[in-house]
């Protein structure tokens, strides 16, 4: 655009020296027809008009690149705001997701103890009462038999016993029952006094034997007492175990649930956390290298613009920085 009006300045004076010549008559027309200034001239204005035509080129592209520079620069701009919005919301979307992987890891492990404290429980549980059903086992058999031996005994006295019943091994049973037992000193003292005497006539007994009888029936009275409450407790027991075994069943699958529940909700945040880190990972690297553009972006466009308002400048352009007046002589 300068050299445009440096041009059209020098058209100027060229058409003063024309007006001049034309002063001096025909003659001077015939000279400046041939005169080679005249073609200087209709080249100059040949350049003249080519220069006018680059300089609307060049125009339009400074005006593209100014445009470029006002949009590009705003919609970059917004990309980079955008690129902190998102980079501030996959922080906190870390951070929870971070917190939350650590609650659930928390919370898997109380599953598994829990459970392992559950399964614990029901195996003691099961060797207890195993223990305890063995030792029922024993205790009501051994009550069953006492029993047994006390009614056989009694039905024997009641029926008239014979010196031949002392020497049975019923007689031997009675005897540590009653030493085993918790009944009064003298009425073990007299069925031991009874059991150990030697044989002579059965019709001498009678009475004795009245008292012995009555003193079994109590004896096995008690005895059956103690296996009615035996076989309830055994029953309640069993109750409660099975019970028992029930509830930390049902314990035992939910935290079976819980577990598996945990350990895949677990896997998931993992992934889940490794991805929002590579995701805030680019767009961190994408916003940094769309920062370092956007500021050479601006700076290009400043030193663009005041490269072309130099140019813009007659007294600054190619053909005006060192110019004089020999110039136009």
């Amino acid at each position: 655009m300068a050299m445009l009006r440096c041009t059209a300045v020098f058209l100027a004076l060229l058409s003063v020296q024309d007006v001049c010549a034309s002063s001096n008559g025909v003659a001077g027309k015939v000279q400046i027809a041939s005169n080679p200034i005249r073609r200087v001239v209709t080249m100059l204005q040949a350049m003249q008009k080519k220069v006018a035509e680059e300089g609307e080129k060049e125009q339009k592209l400074f005006d593209g690149f100014m445009c470029y520079c006002k949009n590009g620069a705003g919609e970059l701009s917004a990309t980079i705001e955008a690129a902190k919005n998102k980079n501030e919301q996959l922080a906190s979307s870390i951070k929870e997701t971070a917190a939350t992987l650590t609650t659930a890891k928390a919370d898997l492990k109380t599953a598994q103890t829990n459970r392992a404290d559950a399964k614990a429980a029901v195996a003691k549980a099961e060797a207890l009462r195993s223990k305890e059903a063995a030792a029922f086992s024993q205790e009501s058999s051994e009550l069953k038999t006492n029993i047994a031996a006390m009614k056989k005994a009694t039905t024997a006295i009641d029926g008239g016993m014979s010196g031949a019943f002392l020497q049975t091994s019923t007689v031997s049973m009675l005897k540590q029952i009653s030493v085993t037992m918790d009944i009064s000193t003298m009425d073990r003292e007299m069925i031991t006094s009874f059991l150990t005497q030697g044989q002579g006539d059965a019709s001498a007994y009678v009475p004795a034997s009245g008292q012995i009888s009555g003193i079994l029936k109590q004896m096995t009275d008690t005895l059956e007492v103690s296996l009615a409450t035996a076989t309830s407790e055994e029953k309640a027991a069993v109750s409660d175990f099975n019970g028992l075994v029930s509830a930390k069943t049902k314990e035992i699958n939910a935290l079976t649930k819980s577990v598996e529940s945990k350990t895949s909700q677990i896997g998931d945040l993992g992934v889940q956390l490794v991805t929002l880190k590579e995701d805030l990972d680019d767009t961190t690297k994408s916003l940094g290298e769309d920062e370092a553009f956007f500021k050479d972006l601006d700076n290009q466009c400043k030193t663009k613009e005041a490269e072309w308002a130099t140019r813009q400048d007659p007294c600054r352009g190619a053909l005006g920085t060192r110019r004089n007046s020999k110039d136009f002589e």
